[in-house]
């Protein structure tokens, strides 16, 4: 049994010439290689290693990475820290609503998704729920109401002012994992507390994990400084604009929202020296990637804070991104248009082939790939 639809036949070269179909960025999985849970260890998790100049695949384990670093290369880290994001309000008439907390563009008043809430009028009184009661089982009967409904199933709600939006969502939100990971609704969430969250992890703000660095452990980490490989900390905040699906027919249709991100003026100096002295940045994540690439200016990378809609699709040219460290993404997703901007389009087809052959395991929880 699979559950995406089989790939369109694509451009045997490894670019990517014209205007590419979203369908093309379909594939076949069987749904038991949806990783559930995130291994034991963090560095246990496999390491599929492409080689584009080869168009080569190994089969390897995260431990293994340091065999694939040189000295001198950099690993470029995103450091937003994920916020419990995810909430359940409960309606006067007893139904219950999920939320996705996206933003406070003013102290008091949320945007949100919010799910089931096609009966919500404007104006309604809302209440934190407790039949799916916070993790920590604090009691709150402070009144949310529902003010606007904006477009593409958002919502502005009234919480108060009193209390900024990180204090609430860390007493009523849960991590917001992705719908394909499965819990029971009275399932503990110590595990995605801790383990859906990378370990330098600094910065609040995002609403998705930036999930390629949740298989580094600190160990791994300061083994990786022994060997002489640097590491800069960036930061873009996950929102809507990473993990939102391709809906458009042609992927050139397809807008990306803003995300906020900041290359501090230290991480912008190594970078350069990293550069002019031949050595490789080598981006962890998407998000990372799309940071550098956002912040560069003829090849250097600039130190510089702002907001981000680059869509990074087959056929773009590089400007700073070296080596690539990713998870396997889901079909339809600009995170997997990037990797094949990156390795390449018959190359990454070829990966995700043999991970699914091989029993990878795929998406937030999954393992990893290496792109030299």
């Amino acid at each position: 049994m699979t559950i995406y639809a089989c790939p369109l036949p694509v451009s045997s070269c490894c670019g990517y010439a014209g205007a590419m179909k979203t369908a093309e960025l379909d594939y076949d999985l069987p749904p038991e290689l949806i990783a559930q849970h995130p291994c034991p260890e963090r560095t246990a998790s496999r390491l599929m290693v492409l080689h584009r100049q080869e168009m080569s695949i190994e089969h390897r384990t995260f431990a293994d990475l340091s065999a694939y670093l040189r000295p001198g290369d950099c690993l470029v880290l995103n450091d937003s820290r994920v916020l419990p994001a995810r909430f359940f309000l409960q309606r006067q008439t007893g139904g219950l609503i999920e939320g996705l907390y996206l933003s406070e563009p003013s102290p008091g008043h949320w945007v949100v998704l919010l799910k089931n809430a096609g009966r919500v009028k404007p104006g309604e009184q809302l209440s934190w729920s407790g039949s799916h009661p916070p993790i920590d089982s604090i009691e709150d009967t402070d009144a949310v109401t529902a003010r606007e409904r904006l477009e593409q199933g958002r919502w502005l709600l009234d919480v108060g002012p009193d209390q900024p939006a990180l204090s609430l969502l860390q007493r009523h939100g849960r991590p917001p994992l992705p719908p394909y990971i499965r819990r029971d609704k009275d399932a503990s969430a110590i595990e995605d507390r801790d383990r859906y969250q990378t370990v330098y992890a600094s910065n609040d703000g995002s609403i998705a994990a930036p999930t390629a660095g949740l298989h580094f452990s600190e160990e791994l980490l300061s083994d990786l400084q022994k060997r002489r490989i640097l590491t800069v900390k960036v930061t873009l905040h996950v929102g809507l604009g990473t993990f939102k699906g391709v809906e458009a027919d042609d992927l050139n249709q397809h807008r990306m929202h803003q995300e906020s991100y900041e290359v501090p003026e230290q991480a912008a100096r190594m970078l350069g020296q990293v550069r002019d002295a031949g050595d490789r940045v080598v981006c962890v994540g998407t998000t990372s990637v799309r940071t550098l690439e956002s912040a560069a200016t003829q090849g250097q990378v600039q130190a510089e804070a702002g907001t981000t809609d680059l869509f990074i699709t087959p056929g773009y040219t590089f400007q700073v991104s070296d080596v690539l460290i990713t998870n396997f993404h889901l079909p339809r997703s600009t995170l997997l248009a990037l990797v094949m901007a990156f390795a390449g389009v018959d190359l990454t087809r070829q990966a995700y082939e043999a991970a699914v052959k091989e029993k990878y395991r795929f998406f937030s929880y999954g393992d990893a790939m290496m792109i030299l």
